[in-house]
């Protein structure tokens, strides 16, 4: 691979089962050291994308390209230089923690000192080791998690394709985790990563994928999403009590929508971010009876840029 070719390539990738296209021709190039989040609904073609990636799917047409092999000529190269996660993985009666690595640890071919130590700087890193004599399949969610990525990062890959990493686990394991790709990300890792939790592939990610119905529809970074400026200003107005009155308003008025409500108001999308036009609407409400305590422009979400793009694919066809 030359220095400046991207070390993931995409061409024209296409998978289809049957009549069913899973996958309708993306593209998309990823650079070294970048982290990159794969966003779409449950359907859209993540999984199917990612498998091709981690050389477990064969592409009905289209190339993948990892530093530098093409995943169906070469995947054996591939697989020395990726890590592959996926969203669930099988767990083995009679197994310890250090026993399930040193088994990956063989399979890649390591032998002696070099399998040991690389089995203890995994444990080191994923904090296993207080437990590497526990039966794997009495690990706690959290757990479990760090060892699927212990199994990963076993042959030290320069690329990791992680699916859904951070599913089911709670608030504590989901920020130990989030450490953990940060400092694998400080490494210089390439690291292409899927999750429903948008808000954290916001803080992690350099770049983000939307797909939807097998086609990628954005390929950028998070500012650009929430500073977009076709998609109006959002601003949460708070009420005193129930938000009934000010929903109530937003629909007989052009130029305003309900984003979400709350028990007391509700996120509001102006078309405009215009100081005079928002100010034009709040004397409005107020003059139309709307009782407000609180009036603020927030930040755009990545959900919200996520349901804005959809919004606007269906309105497209």
């Amino acid at each position: 691979m030359n220095g400046g070719d991207p070390i993931i390539r995409v061409s024209n990738l296409e998978r289809a089962f049957g009549d069913v296209r899973a996958v309708c021709g993306i593209s998309f190039d990823v650079q070294a050291g970048e982290v990159i989040g794969f966003i779409g609904a449950n359907g859209a073609g993540k999984t199917t994308t990612m498998r091709m990636m981690a050389t477990l799917d064969i592409p009905t047409g289209g190339s993948i390209r990892i530093c530098g092999y093409d995943v169906v000529e070469h995947p054996n190269e591939v697989r020395h230089r990726l890590g592959w996660m996926p969203d669930a993985y099988g767990t083995y009666d009679n197994t310890s923690v250090i026993e399930y690595l040193d088994f990956y640890g063989r399979a890649f071919g390591y032998k002696n000192v070099e399998r040991r130590r690389r089995v203890d700087d995994v444990m080191e890193f994923t904090d296993l080791a207080v437990i590497s004599d526990r039966p794997m399949n009495t690990l706690s969610k959290g757990m479990a998690q760090r060892l699927c990525l212990g199994r990963t990062l076993i042959h030290d890959p320069e690329v990791l394709v992680l699916d859904e990493p951070a599913a089911g686990l709670d608030p504590k394991a989901r920020i130990e985790f989030k450490n953990l790709i940060r400092l694998l990300a400080g490494r210089g890792k390439t690291i292409f990563i899927s999750s429903h939790i948008l808000s954290e592939l916001g803080e992690m990610c350099d770049q983000l994928l939307f797909i939807d119905a097998g086609r990628i529809v954005h390929h950028g970074d998070t500012a650009s999403l929430r500073r977009n400026a076709d998609a109006g200003v959002l601003v949460e107005v708070r009420t005193p009590g129930a938000s009934t009155a000010l929903v109530a308003w937003v629909q007989n008025n052009p130029g305003v929508a309900v984003v979400d409500e709350s028990k007391d108001g509700a996120r509001l999308r102006f078309d405009s971010a215009e100081p005079a036009f928002l100010a034009f609407n709040l004397r409005r409400m107020v003059m139309d009876g709307v009782e407000i305590s609180g009036f603020s422009v927030v930040e755009r979400r990545l959900e919200d840029a996520f349901v804005d793009i959809l919004r606007d694919r269906e309105r497209a066809k």
